[in-house]
């Protein structure tokens, strides 16, 4: 095979995603760095139409009404991320989260939802002790990213749009990080972009479980890039279900789609198949448990075979009135409603689905990795949330570090000399792994995918063994080898749609499985990750989050102390007498 030209480019900041945490890096970039710096995006759709952040629905954490305050908001963040969250990266994100929102409203041009007396008006999220989560409606991901867009699509940023990162390549002596492999989309052909500082933002999502949140371009591409390069990620097994995916059918692919936690904050109830309200008999919070207990409590009822007639459960509102759920949920209602639901006056069946990872790569609070050169934001970071991420903190997370990423490469490239030269090998084997199925004979990518998101499902999710996880370790193997020996045409590369499919599940094969060895390795159960054979949660006080590597090709977990820099548990940061909660019984 002769030698696949590489088309090369130069940039001094390039930012991997445009999502909350790519385009807030990209506006703050330009604000800190010298005034020639160049500033480049990437995306492998198009700015502000892919994405995460986009689809958010609920709201936006932050702690500015009803009592609340910053230390309440970090208590909850540890408390729902049982123990396991860096808590000065929690400490962070709860107190920049008050910064950023003003930010959003006065200078990006963000407009949320207020009371009569013109504060921001603040829904309840279950899990947390204050009603703290700003919104528009209940579709604010469109209003912060629209609004995003705007601002960065009028400022000098490079835009390579339909470019896909398949591989972060280093120096030739491994001690920094020279630039990104990536795919021109739209020709088919490589480009290696060298940059001074390269942030990762990519975005998560868990799309290799039968039900899902993210769409399916979303295929963990920046986590398995970073696994190829030796760097530590931390909490893999917290894979986090949202309890309320709708549950339309397998000929829709609404099926998985979120109903917002405000449903269940506003007082949704959740009954089985037979109408009964079931929740209670998991938690005494109800329906307004975290996350993790909910989908449990939902998964629970799915084994007793309590179940609607797709299986699952169902969310009512109605009791409510129609009216109030029709006027605060009106973008949930007629998502409802193209799926043949009556959110407002009657039952919508839904199912626990994959919807955040609260897993990534080990960062420090500046964003900065072990690699220099590299900086990680948004759901492709580790430690925030801990085993559990509370809603609303999703997008505040995204921001604030996007945030405080493009303030510190803006700062630290006036450090740095010139670019840093490629090692060549690396760049060639990236480039032969991209090429390993074309010209090989074709094979149905989307039954590997399909077969792999079953795997994960029954056996490293919701619920999990130790049985079947080493059981599916083997069957995400096998459907790995599977994808080795399968091709894909190779004529027309350009919008190859079938190599990036092959790609796609390329990505989910490498991290489903540092996701079941993380698992494997954690003999309790805290937040999302519930072991049947080992129940109970563990000693809090030497409470520890695993670390997973890979070196010469295999997987290797260990495991490190939590460091309670700031609390400790058993104790808390509030003021004496403060109340336990501020949120009104229901």
């Amino acid at each position: 095979m002769s030698k696949i030209a590489i088309d090369r480019h130069d940039t001094d900041i390039l930012i991997l995603g445009s999502g909350g945490a790519g385009m807030f890096a990209a506006l703050h970039a330009l604000q800190t760095a010298p005034a020639s710096t160049k500033v480049t995006i990437a995306v492998k759709g198009l700015i502000g139409k892919c994405g995460c952040t986009r689809m958010v629905q609920g709201g936006y954490n932050v702690a500015l009404g009803h009592g609340d305050t910053v230390e309440r908001h970090f208590m909850d963040t540890i408390n729902g991320g049982k123990w396991l969250p860096n808590q000065d990266m929690a400490w962070r994100l709860c107190e920049q989260a008050v910064v950023r929102v003003r930010e959003l409203e006065n200078e990006i041009g963000c407009f949320f939802d207020r009371n009569s007396d013109g504060t921001l008006h603040h829904k309840a999220f279950a899990g947390q002790t204050a009603d703290r989560t700003v919104h528009k409606g209940d579709l604010t991901g469109i209003e912060i990213i629209n609004r995003l867009m705007e601002q960065v699509l009028s400022r000098p940023v490079e835009k390579l749009q339909e470019h896909r990162a398949i591989g972060l390549v280093p120096t030739r002596d491994g001690s920094a990080l020279a630039g990104v492999l990536m795919i021109d989309m739209r020709t088919g052909k490589f480009r290696f972009v060298r940059a001074k500082t390269v942030l990762m933002a990519t975005g998560g999502g868990p799309t290799m479980y039968k039900y899902h949140t993210p769409s399916g371009d979303k295929t963990m591409d920046g986590l398995a890039m970073a696994l190829r390069a030796g760097l530590p990620l931390r909490d893999m097994e917290m894979v986090q279900f949202h309890p309320t995916g709708l549950l339309a059918g397998d000929h829709t692919k609404m099926t998985g789609t979120v109903l917002e936690e405000g449903l269940r904050g506003a007082g949704g109830q959740l009954l089985n198949g037979a109408e009964r309200r079931f929740m209670f008999d998991y938690d005494d919070r109800g329906e307004r448990a975290t996350r993790d207990v909910v989908s449990r409590g939902i998964y629970a009822e799915m084994q007793k075979s309590n179940t609607t007639t797709n299986g699952g459960v169902y969310i009512k509102m109605s009791h409510l009135g129609p009216e109030m759920v029709r006027q605060k949920f009106s973008g949930m209602v007629k998502r409802c409603a193209d799926s043949g639901f009556d959110l407002a006056g009657g039952l919508v069946e839904v199912v626990p689905t994959a919807h955040y990872f609260m897993g990534g790569v080990v960062v420090d609070t500046d964003t900065r990795t072990e690699m220099e050169g590299l900086y990680v934001a948004g759901e492709d970071a580790g430690g925030a949330h801990g085993s559990n991420r509370l809603g609303g903190n999703g997008v505040a997370n995204s921001t604030v570090y996007g945030g405080v990423a493009g303030d510190v490469m803006g700062m630290d490239i006036r450090k740095m000399g010139a670019l840093r030269d490629p090692d060549e090998s690396v760049l060639d084997a990236e480039v032969a792994r991209a090429c390993q199925p074309l010209g090989q004979k074709p094979a149905n990518i989307q039954d590997l995918r399909h077969r792999l998101q079953e795997a994960m499902w029954e056996d490293v999710g919701v619920i999990r063994t130790s049985r079947g996880m080493r059981r599916g370790i083997n069957r995400v193997a096998e459907i790995a080898d599977e994808l080795m020996a399968s091709g894909v045409a190779s004529t027309n590369l350009a919008f190859n749609l079938t190599w990036h499919d092959w790609l796609n599940v390329r990505s989910l094969c490498d991290v489903s499985d540092v996701i079941a060895e993380a698992a494997l390795t954690r003999e309790n159960s805290r937040g999302a990750h519930y072991r049947e054979d080992f129940p109970e949660q563990g000693d809090l006080d030497s409470s520890y989050f695993t670390v997973a590597r890979q070196r010469d090709g295999e997987i290797d977990v260990s495991r490190e102390p939590v460091q309670f820099s700031i609390v400790r548990p058993g104790e808390t940061i509030l003021p004496v007498g403060e109340p336990e909660t501020l949120v009104e019984a229901s």
